[in-house]
């Protein structure tokens, strides 16, 4: 793996045509470290992830690669350093899993070259963190839909970056593959030192997994920092736009977010017992 970069988005603008959906935002991405993007929908955290992967058009500021521009940098070049997960990739019909895990170490291959040992290590690796190397042979237009998400992840590691971006790799996954994915995330940053971006809508996951969280609303940074300081109930309240109570886990000690809706939270019914005469 690559010595891990530092990423860095320099008081960036983004827009859709005329609409201007990101405002200024400047935002770092340090290795050894995962910083998380959270807020509602619209806030602009997946634009905004998408422009450090060099895949939306950056109309003011700089994304900066180890204090290079990032656009000065081949298409070969940026990628052996920076990978993006993203949910809107289909699935390519008659290929295995192997050979779409596979498509991770296109960036490190010589034209017309075969797989290389280092190859076939980094996608072996790869396929047995996310937990699809049982799965190897198998046609990818048979598995479901989170089997093929961790598919599409197993493909970007394999890339072997110093920078991973990863929009929303939680999202369809059942509860065992949400957290075996976020301790996933922990464990590039932690044993390999790699700087981690991640959107996510969960918020307790978000708590859970991130050093730094970035709170985005209509387009600006609302707040930043370690996630007890940003995910408070006023912060939370004002930015989503409903009663929203925090509190922390007598136990485990982790924070506890509670949106509070129109009804009441339902509790046990307790039948009481039948008085005995």
């Amino acid at each position: 793996m690559p010595s891990p970069a530092v990423l860095t988005g320099d008081q960036l603008v983004l827009r859709y045509g005329r609409t201007t959906v990101v405002h200024g935002v400047s935002a770092g991405l340090t290795p050894g470290h995962v910083t998380a993007l959270v807020g509602p929908n619209g806030s602009g955290k997946s634009t905004l992830l998408r422009a450090f992967a060099r895949l939306h058009h950056v109309a003011g500021g700089d994304v900066l690669l180890d204090g290079r521009p990032a656009s000065a940098l081949t298409v070969r070049q940026f990628a052996k350093e920076v990978t993006l997960f993203t949910q809107s990739r289909q699935a390519p019909h008659g290929l295995t899993v192997s050979e779409v895990v596979a498509f991770g170490r296109h960036p490190h291959r010589r034209r017309f070259a075969g797989t290389s040992p280092a190859d076939r290590a980094a996608i072996e690796r790869a396929m047995r963190v996310t937990g699809v190397t049982d799965k190897a042979a198998r046609p990818v237009g048979e598995l479901s839909g989170g089997e093929m998400q961790r598919v599409w992840l197993a493909a970007c590691l394999a890339q072997e970056t110093g920078v991973v971006l990863l929009d929303e790799p939680t999202n369809h996954l059942d509860m065992r593959y949400q957290i075996e994915t976020l301790d996933l995330v922990r464990d590039l940053a932690d044993d390999h030192g790699v700087a981690v971006g991640i959107v996510l809508h969960d918020l307790d996951h978000a708590a859970r997994v991130a050093d730094t969280l970035l709170l985005l609303h209509a387009g600006r940074i609302h707040a930043a920092g370690d996630p007890f300081e940003v995910l408070t109930a006023e912060n939370l309240s004002e930015v989503y736009g409903l009663r929203v109570e925090v509190g922390t886990d007598p136990r485990t000690g982790r924070l506890r977010i509670d949106p509070v809706g129109r009804h009441p939270a339902r509790t046990p019914h307790v039948t009481p017992k039948e008085t005995i005469a």
